[in-house]
């Protein structure tokens, strides 16, 4: 029997987070997406302080804060904090007080740091019990991306916790080569796109979660995009830095044997004592000693996930990979602590 929890993911509603900096095109990627017929089951979330409203698409008010699109979906903004949106979105779901919906849209503003929504939706069980993130899009002007890049630590965070880059305004700018270099620099796992006015098919957006709901399948190499981290995140680095990009980093960690539970927890919890400020995000599947399937680590800064076990091995590959993506933290530091835990012991 295992020691951890078994995964429910699939049975929670997930949430996709929507950031980006000011200007960068969110409302216009909302605006687009919620007319496609298969978001119409969607509850979209904006902050009251955002840029632009999503009004030109009400058509009915519920009671004042809960508004029906013209597709179909419904939305609300932020009155007081995140968790009781949530929470009395979900009550008055069950109450059927609003039409029902399968997912939820969180769009946060341009210069809103991403990392307390997503740790709320990793590890608080008010909220955790019932949601699961899915996926953080993070939309970046290709106008004013640089700029934006060197000057806002708020915009490389954006782009370093991001498991989608939507590069908007692409016909207003001749190449975007370097950008493209950049942004995979900062954020080697995150899908890379370029949209026009939003245009995108939501199922190429969403979906970057570990389960797959439809399918009710497990993919650990999407999840990680463990392609991206194949060959030594070093040599992306090569290529040099600008602004604040010097100080993040991103690298993913293998290990061929099972581990031990208690190591592996000790090393995780001196990261985050030590430098869990630096530790932007954390993704990693581990086999561990005694467990008969994966164990599933997910964390940003100091708050994680609590560990969960997967229902089986979801291919042949029995090694324990672990993503970081981490600011002033290298590699070799993330090892060392590893290393003197295992000499302690």
């Amino acid at each position: 029997m295992s020691l951890f929890e078994s995964d429910k993911s699939a049975e929670r509603f997930p949430v996709s987070l929507i950031t980006g900096f000011l200007g960068s095109g969110k409302t216009t990627l909302l605006n687009r997406v919620l007319r496609d017929d298969a978001m119409k089951d969607s509850a979209v979330i904006i902050n009251e302080y955002g840029e632009v409203g999503l009004d030109h698409l009400l058509v009915e008010r519920v009671d004042g804060e809960v508004a029906v699109l013209a597709s179909g979906c419904i939305c609300c903004t932020i009155r007081s904090d995140l968790e009781e949106t949530l929470r009395t979105l979900l009550v008055r779901r069950d109450r059927s007080e609003v039409p029902p919906f399968r997912r939820i849209l969180v769009e946060t503003t341009g210069l809103a740091d991403p990392a307390p929504i997503v740790q709320l939706l990793l590890n608080n069980p008010l909220v955790s019990h019932f949601l699961r993130l899915d996926t953080v899009v993070t939309t970046v002007d290709a106008v004013n991306a640089s700029h934006q890049l060197d000057r806002q630590y708020e915009a490389v965070k954006q782009v370093a916790l991001a498991d989608r880059l939507l590069i908007t305004k692409r016909d207003l700018v001749n190449n975007i080569d370097a950008l493209e270099l950049r942004l995979n620099r900062l954020n080697p796992g995150a899908r890379i796109e370029s949209v026009m006015h939003g245009e995108i098919d939501p199922a190429q957006l969403f979906g970057a979660g570990l389960i797959d709901p439809e399918k009710k399948t497990v993919d650990v190499r999407r999840w990680l995009n463990e392609q991206a981290f194949a060959g030594s995140c070093e040599a992306a680095h090569e290529h040099g830095h600008h602004g604040h990009d010097a100080s993040i980093d991103s690298f993913m960690l293998a290990f061929d044997q099972p581990l031990d539970w208690m190591a592996v927890s000790q090393w995780l919890a001196r990261l985050r004592s030590t430098r869990g400020e630096d530790l932007l995000r954390v993704k990693g599947i581990l086999n561990l000693r005694g467990e008969p399937t994966p164990v599933v680590v997910h964390g940003v800064h100091h708050v994680f996930h609590p560990p969960v076990a997967l229902a089986q091995w979801p291919d042949a590959d029995r090694r324990s990979r672990i993503v970081f993506i981490t600011r002033g933290l290298g590699r070799q530091e993330v090892l060392a602590l590893w290393q003197a835990g295992r000499a302690a012991a």
